[in-house]
């Protein structure tokens, strides 16, 4: 198969790039890229004579679909998906290529699922969020819904540490999902929320530990209930171990200076050279991310809890995801047409099989401090 990763010289995007470099059926693989410096750094890393190096602008629609039309998959890690993910798939539908994102943007998966009809008619998948959360987040919950004969409430959390990831989009995307209100599925419908409430803490896999979340951004509570209409609840929270940086974020908004793209950019591009520093002042000792997904029914009539979660770092937990929802794509795996999540059609052990391949652990119980 032929793969285009765009995004690709980023910091989620080359790590599914060095996944799929490794994978004996991707016979043509594509580093799409605006910087193209910097993707044929790493095409020259990887060697060999499969690696391509592309340059691709997003925002050029003419070159994006050229870009596509020489491929046989699309996965993108080019965010921030607020901006670029309806274009990369009306530019999918276009061409008629199948595609897979990392998209963890709520607005953005909304405008996505709005294009079904149109992906479906095309005769191609569109797989939206298959990331770390999303991604490794909704398979979880189907693994767990799965094993239940009702599903009430799916609640999904993240933690993270400010230093395992300094990509300007991540910052970009974090000012996004802590600003206005967002999404949050509660009492059998789609509320608003505001960004930043609903503190809590919560345990993750090791070496994270705990680490407090507020409501934020994310699509889970959008995509999860259409696969689940008899939920009552999803929930999605997240924050950073670095609290004070979630009490600057929380700060932004309430004085509204995260609200646009402009803004966020300029904030931005102050933070990114000096959050390397701040995150060190009450930083965690050993910097990774991690997802927890506690998820509520019953199994014979009796109420069941069945937790799981995972831990790795950022770059691993949402590159190789996107790599696995590619190979599975090209691979043939996923039948069903249309713009979907996860949850919809990834089958979660399959899916989960080959994250263990790749040393990825996922871990159960209340205290997540048991393999499965």
């Amino acid at each position: 198969m032929k793969v285009l990763v765009l995004g690709g010289a980023g910091a989620m995007g080359s790590r599914a790039v060095r996944d799929l470099a490794e994978q004996p059926d991707v016979e043509k693989l594509c580093i799409g890229d605006y910087n193209v410096e910097v993707a044929q750094t790493l095409a020259d890393d990887i060697g060999g004579t499969k690696v391509a190096v592309l340059q691709v602008d997003a925002n050029d629609h003419s070159a994006l679909v050229s870009a596509m039309g020489a491929s046989d998959i699309v996965a993108s890690a080019l965010g921030p998906f607020y901006r670029y993910e309806a274009k990369c798939v009306a530019a999918a539908i276009e061409t008629q290529r199948h595609y897979v994102s990392i998209c963890d943007d709520y607005d953005a998966a909304q405008a996505a699922m709005e294009l079904g009809p149109k992906a479906a008619d095309a005769g191609i998948t569109v797989l939206t969020g298959v990331g770390w959360t999303p991604g490794v987040s909704n398979v979880l919950a189907r693994k767990a819904a799965d094993q239940l004969d009702t599903v009430q409430e799916i609640n999904v959390a993240w933690g993270s540490s400010a230093s395992d990831s300094d990509g300007y989009a991540v910052i970009l995307h974090t000012l996004h999902i802590f600003s206005g209100t967002v999404p949050s599925f509660q009492h059998g419908e789609l509320v608003q929320v505001a960004a930043g409430s609903g503190k809590q803490r919560v345990t993750f896999p090791p070496p994270l530990g705990t680490c407090n979340v507020f409501h934020l951004g994310h699509p889970e509570p959008v995509t999860v209930p259409l696969v689940f209409p008899g939920v009552e609840t999803v929930t999605l929270k997240g924050g950073l171990t670095e609290d004070y940086l979630n009490t600057l974020a929380i700060l932004l908004n309430r004085l509204r200076l995260s609200s646009t793209h402009r803004m966020r950019s300029a904030i931005g591009s102050l933070l990114k050279p000096v959050l390397p520093l701040l995150a060190r002042i009450g930083g965690h000792a050993h910097p990774c991310s991690a997802v927890r997904v506690d998820v509520r029914g019953t199994k014979n009539g009796t109420q069941e809890d069945l937790t799981y979660g995972a831990a790795e770092h950022m770059d691993i937990l949402t590159g190789v995801p996107l790599a696995i929802g590619a190979l599975m794509l090209g691979r043939g795996e996923v039948t069903e047409r249309g713009v979907l999540a996860p949850e919809a059609c990834l089958q979660p052990d399959r899916f989960l099989d080959e994250l263990a391949k790749r040393s990825i652990a996922i871990y159960e119980g209340e205290d997540l401090t048991a393999r499965v």
